[in-house]
């Protein structure tokens, strides 16, 4: 029964990281752009929640398809304005770039908000499920749900809409997609955005489970880049295998090693996925 729960939490926390991870993957598939923003934009769609459900007493899973519009609406002009004028040069160039925002938008909120870790508490509390035994906190399998919820309708949005196979096009061959009509620095900033707000969602997500606070960023972006490596970029189903991989992981080397060493554990998974699969468990050619 004791490892039924473990497996368990890590079941309901995996749902949730694919969510961190997915506009990550897809900024990084489409925009060949490693986004090291995408952590700071997590926390800044978490905060969002969090003032949402102090001052308005907003649900901050109900609330988190609004987060996300918010920093959408951030990251289309972020990129068109910002991240485009450095498109098609070397890697270092964007990584440099979206490192230096990232230095801002922690700056930022640090200002603001302090390094204060702050948390939602709902009243009155949400409780627990009980199952076989088994329990199962409602405020983690309210953000799972939604996380996965969200994730797949990005998958139904690139796979079943023309925007969706505008952006697979760009993905595929840029200037095959500019010969055939397609604007392709549109396609960038809308895929940037839409990468945006599946990191907003995510933070309003994580709000309502864990504290949050400006110095968590870097922990969210390592997790949305071991995810991608391990569930394999350019595939949505991997993003949900990655993430689920990575939940489990971390609970059950919580269990073996402790709290301290259970990330550690996940990047020497990691490494070892590099070595001997480097294209990760689902990666494919184009976004799937």
């Amino acid at each position: 029964m004791f490892y039924s729960q473990v497996l368990l939490n890590g079941l309901v926390l995996g749902g949730l990281y694919a969510c961190i991870a997915a506009g990550f993957s897809l900024v990084w598939g489409v925009l060949n752009v490693i986004n090291i923003l995408h952590g700071s934009m997590i926390v800044l769609g978490a905060y969002i929640a969090y003032f949402a459900h102090q001052f308005f007493g907003l649900n901050p899973f109900l609330f988190a398809p609004i987060a996300g519009l918010i920093l959408f609406a951030v990251g289309y002009p972020l990129q068109k304005f910002v991240v485009n004028p450095v498109m098609g040069r070397p890697v270092l160039f964007t990584l440099t770039l979206t490192f230096g925002l990232n230095l801002f938008l922690d700056n930022v909120m640090l200002k603001f908000f302090s390094a204060d870790f702050r948390k939602i508490s709902f009243d009155p509390p949400l409780g627990q499920l009980e199952l076989a035994g088994v329990f199962l906190p409602v405020d983690r399998i309210l953000a799972t749900s939604m996380g996965l919820l969200l994730v797949m309708a990005l998958w139904l949005l690139l796979r079943r809409t023309q925007l969706g196979r505008a952006i697979i096009a760009v993905r595929m061959d840029q200037q095959a997609a500019a010969l055939m009509g397609i604007d392709v620095t549109r396609t960038y900033a809308v895929a940037f955005a839409l990468g945006a707000f599946m990191a907003g969602a995510a933070g309003a997500l994580l709000s309502g489970i864990f504290p949050i606070s400006p110095v968590t960023s870097s922990v969210y972006l390592g997790k949305a880049f071991v995810i991608c490596v391990l569930g394999g970029l350019g595939s949505i189903p991997g993003v949900i295998a990655g993430g689920f991989a990575l939940g489990l992981i971390e609970s059950f080397g919580t269990l073996l090693l402790g709290p301290e060493l259970a990330l550690t554990l996940s990047f020497l998974v990691l490494i070892a996925l590099l070595m001997f699969r480097p294209s990760g468990l689902l990666g494919k050619r184009g976004f799937q």
